[in-house]
């Protein structure tokens, strides 16, 4: 039973979180765009494919794009209504603000949304003291999060991106993590907000915020994410855009000509790297009673589909699980297993394969794939947890 165990839980860890682990880097396929930047990346949001690189491995200061972790770690921990007081060492903090009074007290969303359009760095010690119980506690969860979601070079110092020693990331690092925020439907929301009021219980009018990335304006289908500078950091920009279904997210650190550079990598994404459907949801697997529990589309440059290989893996099959005599699956239940792609030998994920007939749950949503801040599990994420409880009772 042990290693039937094992199996249904290496099945399950893939359709979790197959958005966010799984990358394979495109860089070299075919000529990247140019940039300025000195350090740049592409990503396909909903694959996790990098799809350019530039020295993007190469560790530096990131300035206010820092706060892209500050939003995601606020929303998954925080509640949106909690009211957030600003606290003496949040006041007047240096550098881009909001210029919130000190006692003033705003709901965490609002807050969220001053810290993602306009970059204060109040708001972010603000919600980092409120969420964290103090900036500490709150770097704290900073770094546990990146350790989560696989960014091996990223350190953080802080929740605002002021420069400090030690804390730093790198544009694989960032490309990984806006695509891991832009699954989150509130992180989604903001970061493609233009304008946005706030009300402002000091005085008769309210705050009004215009979003500071141009990119909104500039590009077609743009909705993201965020701008940085610092005097150390120079000018870094994370941009995402949207265009027949597909989701992209470009960064660039140190990059004097980022507007045009990001136009140029995200019309290089879409130009050369469309998501290409690889199966449909309840197509029948060939030679089998098993039919696929969900669709699968993946980012490939032209000639890729015929590199992408597909390996049928059933968990009754003696070979792969050595299910123990005698033991079966509830038929109630119709997971069979899985089919695992490659692209080139590289793993690029896996779909459920279900027994024809049997109830499949329903196919994860963007929405779906993240889990809120507001302590409400994803209808999907449920549906798995269910199954793998029952077939995995003793």
């Amino acid at each position: 039973m042990r290693i039937f165990k094992k199996v249904m839980i290496g099945l399950l860890v893939p359709l979790l979180l197959l958005p966010i682990i799984q990358v394979a880097e495109a860089e070299g396929t075919i000529p990247g765009p140019s940039t300025h930047a000195q350090s740049a990346a592409l990503i396909d949001v909903t694959s996790g494919r990098i799809l350019y690189s530039k020295d993007g491995d190469k560790e530096l200061r990131i300035a206010s794009l820092t706060k892209i972790m500050t939003a995601i770690v606020a929303i998954e921990q925080g509640k949106l209504d909690d009211k957030v007081k600003v606290s003496s060492t949040a006041f007047a903090k240096e550098g881009s603000s909001l210029y919130l009074k000190l006692g003033e007290e705003m709901t965490l969303e609002n807050m969220l949304y001053g810290l993602m359009l306009r970059s204060g760095n109040d708001a972010a010690s603000a919600i980092a003291e409120h969420v964290g119980g103090s900036e500490e506690g709150f770097v704290l969860l900073m770094n546990k999060k990146a350790e989560e979601i696989g960014l091996k070079h990223s350190h953080f110092m802080n929740p605002h991106g002021l420069d400090a020693e030690g804390h730093y990331s790198t544009a694989n690092d960032l490309a990984r993590l806006t695509a891991y925020a832009l699954h989150n439907p509130v992180f989604k929301r903001i970061v493609a907000t233009e304008d946005k009021s706030a009300p402002n219980p000091n005085e008769s009018w309210e705050y009004s915020w215009h979003n500071k990335n141009k990119m909104l304006r500039l590009y077609e289908g743009a909705d993201g994410v965020k701008t940085g500078y610092t005097k150390k950091a120079f000018r870094c920009l994370v941009s995402s855009a949207t265009r027949n279904g597909q989701q992209l997210a470009a960064v660039t650190l140190n990059d004097g000509n980022d507007w045009n550079d990001h136009a140029r990598m995200l019309d290089f994404g879409f130009d050369h790297f469309p998501l290409v459907e690889i199966a449909k949801k309840e197509q029948p697997v060939v030679n089998t009673d098993v039919i696929t529990g969900r669709g699968f589309a993946y980012p490939l440059a032209e000639g890729e589909k015929s590199a992408v290989s597909k390996k049928l893996v059933l968990v009754n099959n003696q070979t792969e699980t050595r299910i123990e005599k005698n033991e079966q699956m509830d038929p109630s239940f119709g997971l069979a297993g899985r089919i695992d792609l490659e692209l080139k030998g590289e793993f690029i994920g896996s779909i459920p394969v279900y027994r024809k007939g049997s109830y499949i749950p329903p196919e994860p949503k963007t929405e779906d794939a993240a889990f809120g801040g507001i302590g409400e599990v994803s209808t999907w994420a449920t549906a798995w947890r269910a199954v793998l409880s029952h077939l995995l009772s003793p």
